[in-house]
């Protein structure tokens, strides 16, 4: 195994930086898909589906020219501003369970964030041209950087870049947890979901929530163990 490989891969930083949060984003993976799985199954007893509830935030915030659309798989539910669409997964959409009408009243969230020009939603939107580039490109400059002290210079602007994504990631805890607290008020005010019934919703969007949290914490590290590697190419 050449010089690079062993550097990048098996430095002692990677031990520190990454490996126990790659670990943690596993478990905390496990129990957002544990916490869907089980309030997934238990039937709301107001027999509310994902879109019914997502429908119900957007009139109670007086949100219109949103379209709530079905889209395949699982956890791909999400709000897409560029055409004002609320897509939620085959899990989701037609599922009358307490897991789907937290998850549907999050996106409807994210809706209202839009429509009421949300300022953290606004810093975020405004980062992501500059985030996608860095996310394409970062990695060819510091694989280029780290393989010959010729391009070690590309090592620092694919740090850069890779900063931008890193910001990105950071922007997006904010606009996540906003819209959850958006959510959990509106499913409170309106009903949706029975006193008994609320604490799941609660707890499935806030297992939700601990997965960016995870992946913004493996960013920071990834980040800080690039600048270490990068600083002791110096010396």
């Amino acid at each position: 195994m050449g010089y690079f490989s062993y550097l990048y891969y098996y430095n002692w930083s990677y031990l520190v930086f990454m490996l126990p949060l790659i670990i943690l984003t596993l478990i905390v993976q496990g129990v957002m898909k544990s916490t869907f799985n089980k309030y997934g199954s238990i039937r709301n007893s107001r027999n509310l589906t994902g879109a019914q509830a997502a429908e119900r935030v957007l009139m109670s915030r007086g949100v219109t020219g949103v379209r709530i659309e079905r889209v395949s798989g699982q956890y791909t539910d999400h709000f897409d501003p560029r055409t004002n669409v609320i897509r939620l997964s085959d899990t989701v959409y037609d599922n009358p369970s307490i897991a789907a009408v937290g998850v549907a009243c999050h996106e409807a969230g994210h809706a209202v964030q839009h429509a009421e020009g949300y300022l953290p939603n606004k810093i975020r939107s405004a980062i992501l041209p500059v985030a996608n580039i860095g996310s394409k490109l970062s990695w060819i400059l510091i694989i280029l950087g780290l393989a010959t002290s010729m391009f070690q210079p590309l090592l620092y602007v694919g740090i850069i870049l890779f900063s931008a994504s890193v910001l990105f990631t950071l922007a997006t805890l904010p606009v996540e947890f906003n819209a959850s607290s958006r959510a959990l008020k509106c499913i409170k005010e309106t009903g949706m979901l029975s006193d008994s019934e609320y604490p799941g919703a609660k707890k499935t969007l806030q297992a939700a929530a601990m997965t960016y949290v995870a992946s913004a914490a493996v960013s920071v590290a990834q980040l800080l163990r690039l600048i270490l590697i990068a600083q002791n190419r110096n010396r």
